[in-house]
């Protein structure tokens, strides 16, 4: 049944190997087709329909051509095979084989223009429909090894690939490329002797997809149904929610968000904006995410007077958010392009400055990957700081009674190890962050490249549902609170009173836990 059932069937064959790749990469090598009439007909490069071709431009046939009768057609995917919703998703990089010739070198700062088109059908009889057309232009980045002599002409260049398409959906079994160089006096001058050009076709594998979807699928009712919870039980308290309680709900609904399982929908229908969706997933999560952590921290930080006030970290959620501003103008300024022309690529952008010799999408991924090493950094100082109030309270617990002693014992090293968790989960993120930066933009970095294994990608995402969870439970208040109140109201008003006059949480503001309340006191005195 194609690449997906092959690709099934040696899974099911090896139970025992690793989890399938995110992802696999095909390349294709384009057939040089003739079109002598230069019209607008759909070449194949195979098959019964297939179009006249030339094997080499060294062939005496090719050397009586001109180079606007020539069409590079690319049928995806290979023969014999078909294409599946479950890949989710098609990306294309071209690669050229450029030979060197003295007479015909390739000039620095060259621009390639492409005329581009793409087609599809569902079946092998059936006419093939158009679906996007676009000329474009891309830099063409190229080094020759050797010294540019007569006795090296024929070697070649070594070419960095060029981004060329993404496709949001694969919603067709049969795709078929057109691609055509035109030239004139002023187009394609100067971009060498092109002998070849191959392209790189990159799909999410059906079976990560499933994987991917059902994990979702189980845990989106989970959190959903925890995040409600948490909130219903903050709403029976009598005092209104402070800052931490508000932004852990906050952090359940991105968490749910993300969890909303809508690839199921999207293998049935033909959705080109859920790439542009799921990253709006991913970065409502960061954002809330790397704000709490700032908030839970300075929470357990401050003292009672600085507590529960958002404006107290302006500048550390400002930057979040600046920052997250960012990363949704570029992604919408490239995928949100896409919906309409998959063509088209921010990276490959060719501007005639300082820039254009750092190759933006690198720099940009470097800037993004030095900011969110120094927020954790910052983390990690306003952890170690918590953990020093908190050491300063564990000072009083040798006067304490032993029951008491014990007890605040449990509670400081439950905390503690939450924060040790906190840290772990920001460090894992930002590691994923980085990684997944790098790994979508590996076909546009030339000689550096890099694969996501899916065990990191699932273990990271079942990290969050995990620690999202636990955040939600441990925060919640408890029931017992209320039942106490109901029953023995004077025996809970004395014990609560000796409480705070021997732990000295007397502060005149409630929260959510005990150590919420005793690292303000601690802070403030």
């Amino acid at each position: 049944m194609g690449l997906y059932v092959t690709a099934l069937q040696i899974l099911l064959s090896q139970p025992m190997k690793a989890a399938p790749s995110p992802t696999t990469a095909i390349r294709y090598l384009a057939t040089k087709c003739i079109n002598f009439h230069r019209t607008r007909a759909w070449l194949m490069p195979w098959g019964s329909n297939r179009c006249q071709q030339v094997h080499s431009f060294d062939d005496p046939l090719a050397k009586t051509l001109d180079a606007n009768d020539i069409v590079f057609a690319v049928h995806v995917p290979l023969p014999n095979t078909e294409m599946s919703p479950w890949f989710q998703y098609m990306l294309a990089v071209l690669q050229f084989d450029i030979a060197f010739k003295m007479i015909n070198q390739i000039e620095d700062d060259v621009v390639i223009t492409i005329d581009a088109r793409l087609a599809y059908r569902d079946d092998m009889t059936s006419e093939w429909t158009t679906k996007f057309h676009s000329v474009e232009q891309r830099p063409l980045r190229c080094t020759f090894a050797v010294s540019k002599t007569y006795e090296n002409e024929g070697r070649f260049y070594h070419c960095d690939p060029i981004p060329f398409m993404e496709l949001g959906s694969v919603a067709h079994k049969y795709f078929l490329m057109n691609l055509r160089l035109p030239v004139n006096d002023t187009m394609n001058v100067g971009i060498g002797e092109i002998k070849d050009i191959h392209v790189v076709g990159i799909h999410q594998n059906g079976g990560f997809t499933k994987v991917w979807i059902s994990m979702k699928t189980v845990f989106s009712p989970w959190i959903s149904v925890a995040t409600v919870w948490y909130w219903y039980r903050i709403r029976l308290l009598a005092r209104p929610p402070v800052l931490l309680e508000k932004v852990i709900f906050a952090l359940g609904l991105s968490m749910a968000f993300l969890d909303m399982p809508v690839e199921w929908l999207s293998t049935g229908f033909e959705w080109t904006w859920m790439l542009l969706f799921e990253d709006a997933q991913q970065g409502a999560l960061y954002s809330i995410l790397f704000c709490f952590w700032i908030i839970f921290c300075g929470e357990h930080l401050m003292d009672q007077r600085q507590r529960n006030r958002l404006s107290a970290y302006w500048w550390q959620v400002g930057l979040v958010v600046f920052g997250s501003s960012v990363l949704l103008i570029f992604d919408l300024s490239e995928r949100g392009v896409h919906l309409n022309n998959p063509f088209y690529s921010v990276w490959a952008s060719e501007s005639r400055t300082f820039f254009s010799y750092l190759k933006p999408h690198i720099t940009f991924i470097s800037v993004a990957g030095i900011s969110v090493c120094l927020y954790f950094f910052s983390l990690c100082r306003m952890v170690y700081c918590v953990f020093r109030t908190i050491g300063g309270k564990m000072q009083q617990l040798p006067t304490m009674p032993e029951a008491r002693r014990l007890r605040y014992k449990g509670i400081i090293f439950r905390f503690k190890f939450l924060m040790l968790a906190t840290l772990t989960c920001a460090a894992l993120t930002i590691i994923f962050f980085i990684l997944n930066q790098v790994s979508e933009g590996h076909w546009h970095w030339g000689d550096y490249t890099l694969q996501v294994h899916s065990a990191f990608l699932t273990g990271i995402y079942g990290m969050w549902n995990l620690y999202v969870f636990t955040i939600i439970f441990l925060y919640a208040p408890s029931h017992k609170h209320n039942r106490k109140k109901s029953g023995d109201t004077q025996h809970t008003d004395m014990t609560d009173k000796s409480e705070s006059q021997e732990t000295q949480l007397t502060c005149g503001e409630q929260g959510p836990t005990e150590v919420y309340r005793i690292t303000g006191k601690v802070a403030e005195e």
